[in-house]
């Protein structure tokens, strides 16, 4: 699991495309304290495994479904790519739980300074995504915690502060970047759980919602 509180912006080495799959070279320095092939880091907020550690650099094999449902399928030599190892247990959890597990792909509109550093970005998300955002909630985008700041139809709109924008890739995108989308896990659990007393004869009650742990 990751926060998506973004350690450092590295960089692309190489991207090749197998027959199914592929591998990814980073060059990196801060995510590689303590990492050692097997462990987790996330990339432009993708889970991945890494597969080889080096000097000032790790590599990760990419699958198919990963190469379907995100953006590393059009990173090359010299993308930058946020990057996180996975949380340590006792430490602060400073932004929310994300997964690793990217739910689709969504597309930036606009990134536009409000001053002092300050930026307000609007992306459109994938019109399935929509119902698990809310105002206030929580989402990750290209593995960064992000707070839903206005939300309308498929658009979400997210105020970044000057050490969010500074210390990540969103400095380098353009208007019709693709952006990793990850949706807050509790709202697919609830979804689900909910699901089962849709049913005229099954009236969701204080006492069933309680039963479930709410």
């Amino acid at each position: 699991m990751f926060t998506g509180i973004v350690e450092e912006v590295g960089t692309v080495r190489r991207f090749a495309v197998g027959s199914a799959g592929a591998r990814l070279w980073v060059g990196c320095s801060e995510v590689l304290t303590g990492t050692k092939p097997g462990d987790s880091i996330s990339v432009n907020g993708v889970c991945l495994t890494a597969a080889e550690t080096g000097a000032g650099f790790f590599a990760a094999d990419v699958s198919p479904e990963t190469l379907s449902r995100s953006n590393l399928g059009s990173l090359a030599g010299g993308s930058p790519v946020n990057l996180e190892r996975a949380l340590v247990a006792g430490e602060r959890l400073g932004g929310h739980i994300l997964q690793g597990h990217v739910d689709g792909v969504g597309e930036l509109l606009s990134i536009e300074s409000l001053g002092d550093g300050n930026w307000w970005m609007e992306v459109a998300l994938p019109p399935e995504l929509s119902r698990y955002v809310v105002f206030k909630g929580s989402i990750g985008i290209d593995g960064i915690s992000l707070t839903v700041a206005a939300l309308r139809d498929h658009i979400v709109s997210v105020a970044v502060i000057p050490q969010t924008y500074r210390n990540t890739n969103l400095c380098s995108y353009q208007p019709g970047a693709k952006l990793n989308i990850e949706c807050d896990i509790l709202a697919k659990y609830v979804e689900k759980l909910l699901a089962a007393y849709q049913h005229p004869e099954e009236k969701l009650t204080v006492e069933k919602l309680r039963d479930l742990g709410y």
